[in-house]
C-alpha cells in the first residue's frame, strides 16, 4: 500500500439522506474510510450486512446506536466497535443525539460508488430499487431485526 492523504478542503461529501453527511477518504483494495455526520434523528445505516470486510466504527462526537447481531450498543465520543463479515448491524444517533464516526472497512470495499447511489437517491436521480439491485456488486446485504426496530429512538421517555 502507498501513502494515501485526504484533504479536508478537497474531500467528496455526500448528503445520503436527511440529516446524514458522508465525506470519502480513501477507497482502495487495502482500506475503505470515510467519516459520517448524523443530525439528531436522522434515520442512519438500515439493518444490513458485508460478507467480506470488517467495518469499524469510531465515534468521534456525540452519541450512536449500533446494532451488532441482536444487540443494540450506545457508543460515545471515544468508543470503538468492529462488526465482523457475516454480522447483521445498523446504525443510527441514539435518541436526542448528533453522532460523528469514523468509518472503515478491511480489506477496502469499493463503497464509494455506494456512497455516491445514495446522494443520487436522496436527490431523487435514482431509486431504493436501485440500492436493493446493488448488494452483490457493493456485498451490502439487507436484513431484518426486532433489536433494531424496537430500540428507542426518541428522546422524550
Amino acid at each position: 500500500m502507498t501513502e494515501i492523504a485526504t484533504r479536508a478542503a478537497t474531500a467528496e461529501a455526500i448528503y445520503d439522506a436527511p440529516g446524514s453527511l458522508i465525506t470519502l477518504l480513501t477507497d482502495t483494495a487495502e482500506l475503505t474510510c470515510n467519516t459520517a455526520t448524523f443530525d439528531e434523528g436522522a434515520a442512519g445505516a438500515p439493518v444490513h450486512f458485508h460478507t467480506k470486510a470488517t467495518e469499524f466504527f469510531h465515534v468521534t462526537a456525540g452519541r450512536l446506536d449500533i446494532l451488532v447481531g441482536d444487540e443494540v450498543h450506545t457508543l460515545d465520543a471515544g468508543d470503538f466497535i468492529a462488526v465482523p463479515p457475516g454480522v447483521k448491524h445498523a446504525f443510527a444517533p441514539a435518541a436526542g443525539h448528533t453522532a460523528s464516526v469514523f468509518v472503515g472497512f478491511t480489506p477496502g470495499m469499493g463503497r464509494f460508488d455506494y456512497y455516491r447511489l445514495l446522494g443520487r437517491v436522496n436527490a431523487g436521480e435514482a431509486t431504493v430499487q436501485d440500492i436493493k439491485d446493488s448488494s452483490a456488486t457493493y456485498d451490502n446485504h439487507y436484513a431484518e431485526s426486532a433489536a433494531w426496530s424496537g430500540r428507542r429512538r426518541s428522546a422524550e421517555p
